[in-house]
């Protein structure tokens, strides 16, 4: 297999980091007792039923996501909210702090390389609010931004991939999709694109990898 030419990237947990790797913060900036948060998602999806109905398709990511956002707020005593509301709540809409390091170090080297660069979300605008990209300053090196809160076509269905690759303008076989969901990663193997599962669990490995994948310096980009 050829070294990708194009790399499109999730951006939930993989360009940004994860609520799952930001529990205890979030516990003690909502003032919620140790340990009170207990669902894991990509970190520990054995022990995360409503993660698994996810991943069995029984129901969306939206549907997830909007579950636990409920369930932090009525720990905190209040009602009704989303997932807006929760990222707010946290200060997770400042869009330099949300970018993993490494990631955007990573992603700063792949342009530079000519790879070209692409972003496809299910909720990117619909989560953090439609300030955010604006103020995101790794945002200057993506090609394509492709986000399911405008074209309403999520992961893993066939024709969000297709939107993707048209705007990338290369081959399907040419671009590695990089995502922290199985399912996601399945529905790229049928739209035909090179594939990295992109693992909560060894966040420095996966890294190591997506830069062997486009066979960048892996100390340059790490």
């Amino acid at each position: 297999m050829s070294a990708p030419r194009g790399l499109l990237l999730d951006f939930g947990s993989v360009i940004s980091v994860s609520l799952f790797e930001r529990h205890r913060e979030m516990e003690r900036q909502l003032g919620l007792p140790p340990q009170s948060i207990s669902w894991q998602g990509a970190l520990a999806p054995e022990t995360d039923s409503l993660w698994q109905a996810m991943q069995r398709d029984e129901i969306s990511e939206r549907d997830y996501y909007a579950a636990r956002a409920r369930e932090v707020g009525e720990a905190v005593g209040e009602s009704g909210w989303d997932m807006a509301t929760l990222l707010r709540r946290i200060r997770q809409v400042d869009p330099q702090s949300a970018v993993r390091p490494q990631m955007r170090r990573l992603i700063a080297v792949a342009r530079g390389r000519g790879i070209r660069l692409g972003i496809l979300s299910n909720e990117l605008e619909l989560f953090y609010g439609g300030d955010f990209l604006p103020r995101m300053c790794v945002l200057e090196y993506f090609d394509v931004v492709i986000d399911a809160t405008h074209t309403l076509i999520l992961k893993p269905d066939q024709r969000a991939y297709a939107l993707a690759i048209d705007a990338l303008k290369l081959p399907a076989g040419e671009v590695l999709f990089v995502d922290d969901q199985f399912r996601n990663i399945a529905g790229a193997v049928r739209a035909g694109l090179q594939t990295q599962l992109f693992d909560l669990r060894d966040v420095p490995g996966n890294m190591a990898a997506v830069a062997a994948r486009l066979q960048l310096p892996r100390e340059d980009c790490v």
